[in-house]
């Protein structure tokens, strides 16, 4: 299993010199029409692709409050978004919440009281299967190689994704290739007692998260392990919950500037590893 090992490089990435586009398309709920924003390389052809999964603050920045557009994505969703762009991926950014009418996420240990129509275990996993089909009906994706990423809530939603009886999974046809959760939470598939992913899986976890627990996490990985599952876990000793936000006070604490270099680095080798 992957453990922590540190290597210091300049932050990926970069201010882009537009915003992403902006897409519309259905949940596998048969439902709801979703909001996306796609990054995408400056050259031409067929890219594997990324859905990524925003945690339980939204898309959109906290500081723009009210204006819920591709130009008011947080710092973390952009800079990502653009990493993956800039590594030849096409990838697009789900928005869960607006459409149902939560745009300005949650706060933090709200947990318990927000509204079962998010769900990341029942809902949030038919909108990550809703942005595949998107993006297999682009002629730039190649339709067979799709990761997904989730951050915090959406590393939830991908734990629940990618197990047994995933909500809006079709067994029948091919899926996802590949995950990555960050600092998610474990407890609910830590106590399904045959959860093993369908795909090799990457879990990222900080030892001073406020809002998780990594040592459900890490128990979660080793469980996995043990029941033949292909999962590698990295818990970064120090950082903190949302460590690769690149704002100024996240990135202030060097626990979690290391991580993020680690984090880039690791989930780049994966991605090309199991999507190239």
């Amino acid at each position: 299993m992957a453990r922590l090992a540190l290597v210091l490089v300049g932050l990926a990435g970069g201010a882009a010199e537009a915003a992403p586009e902006t897409v519309k398309f259905m949940s596998r709920d048969g439902k709801t029409m979703l909001t996306g924003y796609v990054f995408r390389p400056a050259t031409t052809g067929r890219f594997p692709a990324i859905v990524m999964l925003h945690g339980r603050g939204g898309p959109y920045s906290s500081l723009k409050r009210g204006t819920y557009t591709a130009e008011t994505l947080t710092m973390r969703h952009r800079m990502w978004g653009e990493f993956w762009a800039e590594h030849g991926y096409v990838a697009v950014h789900v928005d869960s919440f607006g459409p149902r009418g939560f745009s300005a996420g949650f706060a933090k240990h709200t947990y318990s009281a927000r509204p079962g129509e998010v769900s990341e275990q029942r809902v949030r996993p038919l909108d990550a299967y809703g942005a595949l089909d998107y993006l297999r009906t682009r002629d730039d994706v190649a339709p067979e190689r799709i990761g997904v990423q989730g951050w915090s809530n959406g590393g939830m939603t991908v734990l629940a994704a990618v197990g047994p009886d995933a909500p809006g999974h079709d067994p029948e046809n091919p899926g996802f290739k590949a995950a990555i959760a960050q600092y998610p939470a474990c407890r609910v598939q830590s106590k399904q007692p045959d959860y093993k992913p369908y795909l090799p899986l990457l879990v990222f976890s900080a030892t001073d998260d406020d809002e998780v627990s990594p040592w459900v996490c890490r128990q979660f990985a080793d469980d996995v392990e043990a029941r033949g599952g292909d999962i590698g876990f990295v818990l970064y000793e120090g950082a903190q919950h949302s460590y690769d936000d690149p704002g100024k006070r996240k990135q202030s604490h060097e626990p979690n500037r290391a991580a993020l270099v680690d984090t880039q680095q690791r989930a780049a080798a994966f991605f090309e590893q199991h999507l190239r």
